[in-house]
Protein backbone atom coordinates (compact mmCIF):
# COMPACT_ATOMS: atom_id res chain seq x y z
CA UNK A 1 0.00 0.00 0.00
CA UNK A 2 1.37 3.16 -1.22
CA UNK A 3 1.70 6.61 0.82
CA UNK A 4 -1.04 8.33 -1.18
CA UNK A 5 -3.59 5.24 -0.46
CA UNK A 6 -2.45 4.89 3.52
CA UNK A 7 -2.96 8.87 3.52
CA UNK A 8 -6.80 8.51 2.49
CA UNK A 9 -6.80 5.10 4.33
CA UNK A 10 -5.90 7.09 7.60
CA UNK A 11 -8.22 10.08 6.70
CA UNK A 12 -11.19 7.94 6.02
CA UNK A 13 -10.72 5.94 9.48
CA UNK A 14 -10.41 9.59 10.87
CA UNK A 15 -13.43 11.25 9.40
CA UNK A 16 -15.61 8.07 10.00
CA UNK A 17 -14.68 7.23 13.71
CA UNK A 18 -14.39 10.94 14.91
CA UNK A 19 -18.42 12.00 13.53
CA UNK A 20 -21.03 11.36 15.85
CA UNK A 21 -22.51 7.79 15.86
CA UNK A 22 -24.21 5.41 18.01
CA UNK A 23 -20.40 4.15 19.63
CA UNK A 24 -19.78 8.17 20.19
CA UNK A 25 -22.75 8.92 21.27
CA UNK A 26 -23.24 6.32 24.09
CA UNK A 27 -19.20 6.50 24.90
CA UNK A 28 -20.12 10.87 25.58
CA UNK A 29 -23.06 9.79 27.36
CA UNK A 30 -21.12 7.25 29.56
CA UNK A 31 -18.40 10.05 30.55
CA UNK A 32 -20.89 12.08 31.66
CA UNK A 33 -22.73 9.71 33.58
CA UNK A 34 -19.38 7.56 34.71
CA UNK A 35 -15.91 9.32 34.38
CA UNK A 36 -13.05 8.22 31.57
CA UNK A 37 -12.23 5.20 33.77
CA UNK A 38 -15.40 3.41 34.42
CA UNK A 39 -15.92 3.89 30.63
CA UNK A 40 -12.35 2.98 29.64
CA UNK A 41 -13.48 -0.83 29.10
CA UNK A 42 -16.81 0.11 27.18
CA UNK A 43 -14.55 2.53 24.71
CA UNK A 44 -11.63 -0.83 24.65
CA UNK A 45 -14.68 -2.96 23.64
CA UNK A 46 -15.70 -0.43 20.83
CA UNK A 47 -11.89 -0.25 19.55
CA UNK A 48 -11.08 -3.30 19.81
CA UNK A 49 -14.21 -5.11 18.87
CA UNK A 50 -14.56 -2.81 15.74
CA UNK A 51 -10.95 -3.48 14.56
CA UNK A 52 -11.52 -7.43 14.48
CA UNK A 53 -14.90 -6.69 12.91
CA UNK A 54 -13.14 -4.71 10.09
CA UNK A 55 -11.22 -7.85 9.58
CA UNK A 56 -13.80 -10.36 10.04
CA UNK A 57 -15.68 -8.65 6.99
CA UNK A 58 -12.75 -8.17 4.77
CA UNK A 59 -12.04 -12.31 5.13
CA UNK A 60 -15.71 -12.87 3.97
CA UNK A 61 -18.26 -12.96 6.72
CA UNK A 62 -20.01 -11.16 4.02
CA UNK A 63 -21.11 -13.79 2.26
CA UNK A 64 -23.57 -15.05 4.77
CA UNK A 65 -25.34 -12.22 3.26
CA UNK A 66 -25.40 -13.32 0.06
CA UNK A 67 -26.07 -16.86 1.09
CA UNK A 68 -28.91 -16.06 3.48
CA UNK A 69 -30.48 -12.97 2.18
CA UNK A 70 -33.44 -12.96 4.92
CA UNK A 71 -30.01 -12.88 7.55
CA UNK A 72 -29.18 -8.80 6.42
CA UNK A 73 -33.38 -8.47 7.28
CA UNK A 74 -32.92 -9.93 10.55
CA UNK A 75 -30.30 -8.13 11.75
CA UNK A 76 -31.28 -4.79 10.98
CA UNK A 77 -34.59 -5.33 12.53
CA UNK A 78 -32.09 -6.29 15.56
CA UNK A 79 -29.95 -3.24 15.19
CA UNK A 80 -33.29 -1.11 15.20
CA UNK A 81 -34.59 -2.68 18.10
CA UNK A 82 -31.29 -2.64 20.34
CA UNK A 83 -30.91 0.63 19.77
CA UNK A 84 -34.58 1.86 20.65
CA UNK A 85 -33.91 -0.43 23.66
CA UNK A 86 -30.32 1.22 24.47
CA UNK A 87 -31.97 4.48 23.62
CA UNK A 88 -34.93 4.02 26.60
CA UNK A 89 -32.37 3.32 28.91
CA UNK A 90 -30.28 6.14 28.41
CA UNK A 91 -33.67 8.30 28.65
CA UNK A 92 -33.97 7.00 31.90
CA UNK A 93 -30.35 6.71 32.97
CA UNK A 94 -30.04 9.36 36.08
CA UNK A 95 -26.06 8.18 37.26
CA UNK A 96 -24.29 11.26 37.17
CA UNK A 97 -20.58 10.38 39.10
CA UNK A 98 -21.68 13.01 41.62
CA UNK A 99 -24.01 10.59 42.99
CA UNK A 100 -21.55 8.07 43.55
CA UNK A 101 -24.40 5.32 42.21
CA UNK A 102 -22.84 2.47 42.72
CA UNK A 103 -25.86 0.01 41.31
CA UNK A 104 -25.63 1.97 37.55
CA UNK A 105 -23.18 0.58 35.22
CA UNK A 106 -21.45 1.52 32.21
CA UNK A 107 -21.14 -1.42 29.15
CA UNK A 108 -18.73 -3.61 29.70
CA UNK A 109 -16.13 -4.46 27.21
CA UNK A 110 -18.16 -7.73 25.80
CA UNK A 111 -20.95 -5.55 25.35
CA UNK A 112 -19.49 -2.69 23.68
CA UNK A 113 -17.42 -5.18 21.39
CA UNK A 114 -20.75 -7.46 20.26
CA UNK A 115 -22.51 -4.14 20.16
CA UNK A 116 -20.70 -3.68 16.75
CA UNK A 117 -22.55 -6.62 15.02
CA UNK A 118 -25.66 -4.39 15.34
CA UNK A 119 -24.66 -0.85 14.87
CA UNK A 120 -25.27 0.08 11.42
CA UNK A 121 -22.79 2.98 11.28
CA UNK A 122 -19.84 -0.04 12.35
CA UNK A 123 -21.31 -1.74 9.11
CA UNK A 124 -21.17 1.20 7.14
CA UNK A 125 -17.75 2.23 7.77
CA UNK A 126 -16.16 -1.53 7.81
CA UNK A 127 -17.81 -2.67 4.23
CA UNK A 128 -16.64 0.89 2.84
CA UNK A 129 -13.37 0.40 4.48
CA UNK A 130 -12.78 -3.29 2.76
CA UNK A 131 -14.30 -2.36 -0.42
CA UNK A 132 -12.62 0.51 -0.90
CA UNK A 133 -9.13 -0.29 0.46
CA UNK A 134 -8.80 -3.93 0.26
CA UNK A 135 -11.17 -5.14 -2.63
CA UNK A 136 -9.00 -8.21 -3.37
CA UNK A 137 -9.57 -9.20 0.35
CA UNK A 138 -5.80 -10.41 0.05
CA UNK A 139 -5.27 -11.28 4.00
CA UNK A 140 -2.11 -9.24 4.46
CA UNK A 141 -4.38 -6.11 2.85
CA UNK A 142 -7.58 -7.04 5.34
CA UNK A 143 -5.02 -7.13 8.32
CA UNK A 144 -3.40 -3.64 7.49
CA UNK A 145 -6.69 -1.92 6.79
CA UNK A 146 -7.91 -3.30 10.46
CA UNK A 147 -4.84 -2.52 11.96
CA UNK A 148 -4.82 1.74 10.69
CA UNK A 149 -8.55 1.67 11.76
CA UNK A 150 -7.65 0.42 14.86
CA UNK A 151 -4.59 2.43 15.73
CA UNK A 152 -6.82 5.92 13.97
CA UNK A 153 -10.26 5.29 15.70
CA UNK A 154 -9.24 4.32 19.62
CA UNK A 155 -7.88 7.98 19.87
CA UNK A 156 -11.05 9.57 18.07
CA UNK A 157 -13.72 7.55 20.32
CA UNK A 158 -11.80 8.47 23.37
CA UNK A 159 -11.89 11.88 22.77
CA UNK A 160 -15.56 11.89 23.17
CA UNK A 161 -15.23 9.85 26.44
CA UNK A 162 -13.62 12.99 27.59
CA UNK A 163 -16.05 15.33 26.49
CA UNK A 164 -18.53 13.71 28.20
CA UNK A 165 -16.23 13.85 31.08
CA UNK A 166 -15.52 17.22 30.68
CA UNK A 167 -19.37 17.58 30.73
CA UNK A 168 -20.01 16.34 34.51
CA UNK A 169 -19.32 20.14 35.81
CA UNK A 170 -22.59 20.99 34.21
CA UNK A 171 -24.62 18.05 35.25
CA UNK A 172 -24.26 18.01 38.40
CA UNK A 173 -28.23 19.21 38.52
CA UNK A 174 -30.37 16.19 38.34
CA UNK A 175 -32.95 18.02 35.77
CA UNK A 176 -29.49 18.99 33.82
CA UNK A 177 -28.74 15.48 33.51
CA UNK A 178 -32.08 14.09 32.34
CA UNK A 179 -31.99 16.50 29.48
CA UNK A 180 -28.39 15.49 28.93
CA UNK A 181 -29.70 11.81 28.67
CA UNK A 182 -32.81 12.70 27.30
CA UNK A 183 -30.73 14.29 24.13
CA UNK A 184 -28.56 11.50 23.96
CA UNK A 185 -31.27 8.97 23.71
CA UNK A 186 -32.81 10.96 20.78
CA UNK A 187 -29.67 11.78 19.01
CA UNK A 188 -29.27 8.02 19.26
CA UNK A 189 -32.79 7.16 17.64
CA UNK A 190 -31.57 10.08 15.35
CA UNK A 191 -29.08 8.23 14.33
CA UNK A 192 -30.90 4.96 12.93
CA UNK A 193 -32.03 7.43 10.09
CA UNK A 194 -29.19 5.77 7.57
CA UNK A 195 -31.13 2.27 8.39
CA UNK A 196 -34.54 3.17 7.25
CA UNK A 197 -33.22 4.49 4.08
CA UNK A 198 -31.47 0.90 3.00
Amino acid sequence: MNAEILTALAIFAFVSSITPGPNNLMLMNSGANYGFKRTLPHALGVGIGFTVMVALVGLGIMQLFDIFPISYQILKVLSIVYLLHLAGKIAMSNSSIETDNSNAKPFTFVQAAMFQWVNPKAWTMALTAISVYAPTKNLGAVLFVSLVFGLVNFPCISSWVVLGQKMQVFLTNKKRLRIFNGSMAALLVFSLYPVFLN
